[in-house]
Formats: C-alpha cells, structure tokens, sequence
C-alpha cells in the first residue's frame, strides 16, 4: 500500500511539474543613465534575455573606463560600451570586438549657460563631462572638432560627475557646457540653459552603445553569443513597436515621470535605434581618423578588424528579423 501511495504521489508530479528550460548564465555591465541604455533595460526587464536562454547578471558600472576593465579581467562576459571603449582597448592590445550595435549615431546635444549662443563662443570656456576618457568626454571633443572647435587648444574639458553634477556644475559656472540628452536636455532648458546643439543633426556614424564581447568568446562560445545578440535585436523591436511601454520603462529607469521629457527622448532614441543592429565598420573608423593626428596606431588600424558583423549578418540570412516586423 505504502509503495502504491508512493507510486502515485511521484506519477502526479511528474504530471504537474513543467519541464525546465537549461538556462545559460551570462554576466553584463553597462554605464551610464541614459535613454541610450533602453535596449539593455529592454531585454532585461521585459525577459528577452531569459526567453533566450540566458540566465542574466546585469550590472550597472560608474563610467565606461570601469566597465571595460570588468571584462578584460573576466569579471563579465559582456559589456555595453562606445566605439571608443572598444577603440582604445583594442589598441592597447586587447581582443574586444563589437557583435551588434544599439545606438550608432551621436544623439546628444552640447548644453551651455543660456548667454552662450553659438558653437563658437565655446573658445576659452569651460566643459564639464563624467569623467576623462569617458564617452561623453570622447564625444564631446569629437563633436566639437567636427564644429571647428579645437577642445585640447580652445577650450578646457573638465570632469564634473554624472548628469546631475554636470547640471549643478552649469548653474555655478564652474562650467559653461556641458554634454545632455534627452530628456535632461528639456530638464536643462527649464533651468535656464540653452539647448546649442543637437550632435544628432551631423549625422556622425559612431557606435555611442554596443554590445562588446571579447574574441576569444567569440570562438569558444559562439552559440552563447548568438543568443545575446538575438535578445537585443529583440529588444529593439520591442522599443520600435511599444512606444508607451518604452516610455514608462524610461521614466523608471531614469526616475521620471515627465511626459514631454520622456515623448522627447523616445522620439529622439527611438529613430536612432537600427531594426537590424550591424556593427559596422564606419562607426569605428569616425573614431580612428579622430585620433589619428595624436594616436599612431590609430592612422594604421582597421577599421573592419574591430567588428564581427557575422552574428547579426546570420541572424538576418535566418529570416529572423524580417519575421520580427512582418516583412
């Protein structure tokens, strides 16, 4: 009886119990608070990364200096960085390389005390940024070459901290610019700033936010890979077709509720978001040729040998994405 009774109990879990779907663990850090980190809060928060397989860690890091050394140390798998993390790695010797892109195209806007009204009254002031060597601090000295201000011989760059210490920076003249976007660049304009320049408007092929991995996983896993990529290209479908799901997860992510800031930043991102996310070459070689004239290894570097399009490019062939919007 007592065998009968635990025949029974065993035969009615077997028929209740789900089978388990074998999770991959995967660690990945990101940076900086800005709707340009959609995507990953995207894939972690609406399940993308666990429809996939993935058991995700997703940690939030300081600045993109700090995220960098947590992969070349093996502390994570992946990392959300910049062409310009990725750049300065790999010339230094290590085997980044970028799978898929989020972002590739400069969004940001230069923000300056309200009395300043063109690019060219920035000679001889003041730019606060998170930190040196960070991606606003690239970016910024990027844009404003590219606006025919030199920021090493014109202008003085200074870390000032994360947003609201860039802001506060601004409104005791430590600074007199700085690098925002939306929807901190309406935040700004309420203070009193000025809205100068919106980067976005040069059209500079950049990677601002990439999925980045080592080589060596590449080879080793790439199975693992694919499944990281698949997710974001997932999560950036849901970002181009979940307009007001989107928002709300901004406005908690960045811990806002304002409406125009958060319809703003989704307006402004949303359009720069790719459907299928090529981490190609071009937004490398803005960067290179950027630093060339300081930085030997950069004039002879190429561009094509710091991306893997292949990942994405199979994702494609698959019919995958085509699926994903309908086509």
């Amino acid at each position: 009886m007592t065998n009968l009774l635990h025949l029974l109990v065993v035969l009615i879990l077997l028929c209740v119990s789900k089978p388990s779907v074998a999770q991959e663990r995967m660690r990945i850090a990101w940076a900086g608070s800005t709707p340009s980190n959609t995507p990953i809060w995207v894939a972690d928060q609406k399940g993308f990364f666990k429809k996939n397989g993935l058991n995700a860690e997703v940690i939030a890091i300081s600045a993109s200096t700090i995220v960098i050394q947590a992969l070349l140390t093996g502390e994570v798998d992946f990392i959300i960085a910049p062409s310009a993390t990725l750049v300065t790695s790999r010339l230094a010797g290590a085997d980044t390389v970028m799978v898929s892109t989020n972002l590739p195209l400069f969004i940001d806007h230069i923000v300056s005390l309200g009395n300043i009204s063109s690019v060219e009254q920035l000679k001889g002031k003041i730019g606060g940024v998170n930190r040196l060597g960070t991606t606003s601090d690239m970016t910024l000295r990027l844009a404003l070459r590219r606006l025919g201000v030199d920021p090493e011989k014109e202008t003085k760059i200074i870390a000032t901290g994360e947003n609201p210490q860039r802001l506060a920076a601004l409104a005791n003249n430590l600074t007199q610019f700085t690098l925002l976007g939306e929807p901190l660049v309406r935040e700004a304009e309420k203070l009193g700033f000025r809205d100068l320049y919106d980067i976005g408007t040069l059209k500079i092929p950049y990677h601002v936010n990439a999925v980045v991995t080592r080589e060596k996983t590449v080879k080793e896993r790439r199975p693992f890979v694919a499944k990281v990529v698949r997710a974001f290209t997932e999560a950036l479908h849901f970002i181009k077709t979940n307009k007001e799901e989107t928002k709300t997860l901004i406005g908690k992510n960045l811990k806002t509720n304002d409406a125009e800031g958060l319809e703003r930043a989704y307006r402004a991102y949303n359009g720069a978001f790719p459907e299928v996310p090529y981490p190609n070459a071009e937004g490398v070689k803005t960067l290179l040729d950027d630093i060339a004239p300081r930085t030997p290894k950069a004039a002879t570097a190429d561009p094509k040998s710091f991306v893997d399009m292949s990942l994405v490019q199979e994702l494609e062939a698959s019919g995958y994405i085509k699926q994903l919007y309908k086509r």
